[in-house]
């Protein structure tokens, strides 16, 4: 593309294809790696029985990841722009970072969950929100002043 691209933007992106490949990696490993990641011991215990639901949630939360990790390319500058990229990049920040500082309220919701797990995930959650907000910022700024 014509200008710099956004470093945070493009953090943020591969932080989510990251997640979403170890995500996908409990798919293909099985109820190990569901437990390995946190994901409870009822997910495991489905998927050891070979219940579609951890599948199709996992598949969700993978294919969900992969249209963000998208659109922090395309805000970037790495990619082609996508319609709204702008208010997609607000929505991607603000749902990283409520779950970040969510937690404590989702935690009765899930309770086969550690609390290691939801330490270490809102800690990455946080991370990753960080990097989407400082990377939408300047994204933001370099786009008014261009009057685009």
């Amino acid at each position: 593309m014509n200008r710099r691209e956004n470093n945070f933007l493009i953090a943020a992106s591969g932080c989510c294809f990251l997640a979403a490949f170890a995500h996908l990696g409990c798919i293909v490993f099985g109820a190990d790696w569901y437990r390995m990641l946190g994901g409870g011991e009822a997910m495991a215990q489905m998927a050891e029985q070979g219940l579609w639901y951890p599948t199709l949630i996992t598949l969700t939360i993978a294919a969900m990841l992969c249209v963000w990790g998208t659109f922090a390319l395309a805000g970037a500058g790495v990619i082609k722009k996508l319609p709204f990229t702008r208010c997609i990049l607000v929505v991607i920040t603000s749902v990283f970072l409520l779950r970040a500082f969510s937690f404590s309220a989702l935690m009765p919701m899930f309770p086969g969950n550690s609390l290691t797990f939801w330490l270490v995930s809102s800690g990455i959650c946080l991370f990753i929100g960080s990097l989407f907000a400082v990377g939408t910022k300047r994204e933001w700024s370099r786009l008014t002043q261009a009057n685009v």
